[in-house]
């Protein structure tokens, strides 16, 4: 079933993660797979990946973090700063 979470960046983690309002329980009937499109500003992922991914360096990524929301990530970089992004910008989910 179709589906569109809506939240906002509301604080940026140490490593530079964009964490979000946007929590794991929300997400529970969305598929992990590229049918599932995560977009913030202009920048889109696709799918969804624990913190045991095996991404490649500067991959954008959508997982789901250890505080129990989503958070955006650049493998081994930090993603505010490459893609220019602060808290209170909207994130939205969505999954077909």
């Amino acid at each position: 079933m179709p589906g569109k979470v809506k939240g906002k960046v509301v604080s940026i983690s140490a490593a530079g993660n964009l964490v979000t309002d946007i929590a794991a329980d929300q997400l529970t009937d969305a598929p992990r797979d590229e049918r599932l499109t995560v977009s913030c500003d202009e920048h889109v992922t696709q799918g969804l990946f624990d913190a045991n991914h095996k991404e490649p360096p500067m991959t954008l990524l959508a997982l789901l973090g250890e505080q129990g929301t989503l958070e955006l990530c650049i493998v081994d970089d930090s993603a505010a700063i490459m893609l220019s992004v602060r808290p209170g910008e909207a994130v939205v989910v969505e999954w077909a």
